[in-house]
């Protein structure tokens, strides 16, 4: 298995996979992602600025995670454990549903830690989706602190949990 930056040739087989995982969430009445998000555009964009890894198993991707420097506008109102200089924030981390269960998640989760800390950002910081408790117990049990509450009105009523991991 590798890590490895896409290219937007990458972008509809990594749609399958999050609309698998899309698919499996639904199905489990965890409304978190859907049809429309995330979408080819949000990829595209996570390509050309080069923030986008996925993993691969001979050949195929399996699996992506967004590494990012770039503070979403709804985090303005999180009160952070860290000042606002060099955090990394992490987005639509997806394991296709065939290979979920196989530590694969905290593969890419530990790739975006090591990440951060050999390029000296304070802490990573992130959201879920506040009726996804698996993803919550995930988060915490790699040390992440949960510090307060996000929404994003277009994607479901209920809360995204804000979480951070000081290094």
């Amino acid at each position: 298995m590798t890590i490895t930056k896409p290219t937007k040739q990458d972008i509809p087989e990594l749609l399958i996979v999050t609309k698998a995982c899309a698919q499996a969430m639904i199905a489990d009445g965890i409304y978190q992602w859907n049809e429309d998000y995330p979408s080819y555009g949000a990829f595209e964009k996570d390509i050309e600025i080069g923030q986008l890894w996925v993993l691969k198993d001979d050949g195929n991707i399996i699996g992506s995670v967004v590494i990012s420097e770039l503070k979403d506008e709804e985090y303005k109102s999180v009160v952070w454990l860290t000042p606002d200089v060099k955090n990394m924030y992490i987005h639509r981390l997806a394991i296709h549903p065939n290979s979920q269960g196989k530590g694969l998640a905290q593969k890419l989760m530990d790739f975006a830690e090591a990440y951060a800390k050999k390029n000296d950002f304070l802490s990573v910081r992130l959201d879920t989706f506040s009726v996804n408790t698996r993803n919550n117990a995930f988060y915490q049990k790699r040390g992440y602190q949960k510090l307060g509450d996000v929404y994003f009105p277009n994607q479901s009523e209920h809360p995204f949990h804000c979480y951070e991991l000081v290094l």
